[in-house]
């Protein structure tokens, strides 16, 4: 018996070590998901007659549709050129490497000719983004849905809400998913607190790709055709329709697990007159794996 114990121990002894050395080769999976302030800086030009409109402007757009709304009847020569500065502030949490949660405010101070405004919180919105297929390795590309319902403050009349829709799909032409084909279509949708104002939906439609170096510097072209159905108050057109290009340019530097660490985007949208866009992103973490 003493001898049929101890070969027993001897072979549960490497048994054991060998399972300890398994463990040690697989990663360990992060216990906690990133947790970060998504902080942007966007600044913008938007022509006389149009809105902020162009690739995910919520904070922007849901401020200067109420704007419209509330200032529309005052104007008598329509909406004027406009100047803006908007910080988003959306706390986000990347539930798992496919599902990202978020929700925040945003300010905005504007400069309609008159000088700049008050910075004031003027918008407040929660979303959501998730890989509904991912490629990995295969020949159908990833398939990522985008969806954020952003509201207008203070909750008055001429209040706005929207809810931005962005279904893009991701073909990575290598192994390591550096480099890629981008296609996507995002679709907005405003309703407004008043029953003599309608803002029809815009929608995008894009391609474009990606290159990201060994240095971890991304480079991100999308070029599509926007195409807005215009504004209107009280009988008044606030904002004609129209169908024109539309141009964004990023540049982010990630690490060595792809997590943003800074970015910048510059945007050209045609309303037909051109409106100029740059944002800084400088996400702030509480946790990042």
């Amino acid at each position: 018996m003493r001898a049929a114990a101890a070969g027993l121990l001897c072979l549960a002894v490497p048994a054991g070590a060998f399972a300890a050395d398994d463990e040690e080769d697989e990663p360990a999976k992060p216990t906690v998901p990133n947790i970060y302030l998504d902080l942007r800086t966007i600044y913008a030009t938007i022509p006389a007659g149009t809105l902020a409109l162009g690739f995910g402007n919520t904070s922007l757009s849901a401020a200067f549709q109420a704007l419209a709304a509330q200032r529309g009847t005052s104007l008598p020569n329509g909406l004027p050129a406009a100047k803006s500065i908007a910080i988003d502030l959306p706390l986000t949490v990347d539930v798992s490497d496919r599902v990202s949660l978020y929700g925040g405010v945003s300010g905005t101070t504007t400069d309609i000719g008159g000088g700049w405004s008050s910075f004031d919180i003027t918008s407040w919105n929660i979303g959501v983004q998730a890989d509904l297929y991912q490629q990995n390795g295969g020949r159908i590309p990833t398939i990522r849905l985008q969806s954020t319902l952003t509201q207008s403050v203070p909750n008055e009349q001429g209040m706005t809400n929207s809810v931005n829709n962005i279904v893009e799909f991701d073909y990575a032409v290598d192994e390591d998913e550096t480099r890629g084909w981008l296609a996507g279509l995002q679709y907005t949708t405003v309703t407004i607190a008043g029953p003599f104002a309608t803002i029809r939906p815009n929608t995008i439609l894009y391609a474009g790709g990606y290159y990201q170096w060994p240095s971890n510097w991304k480079f991100t072209g999308r070029l599509g055709m926007q195409s807005f159905g215009g504004a209107q108050l009280a009988g008044r057109t606030l904002a004609e329709s129209f169908t024109q290009p539309v141009l964004r340019l990023d540049l982010d530097r990630m690490d060595d697990n792809d997590n943003r660490l800074f970015g910048i985007t510059a945007q050209i949208a045609w309303m037909p007159k051109p409106s100029y866009q740059v944002t800084l992103r400088t996400p702030l973490y509480a946790v990042r794996n």
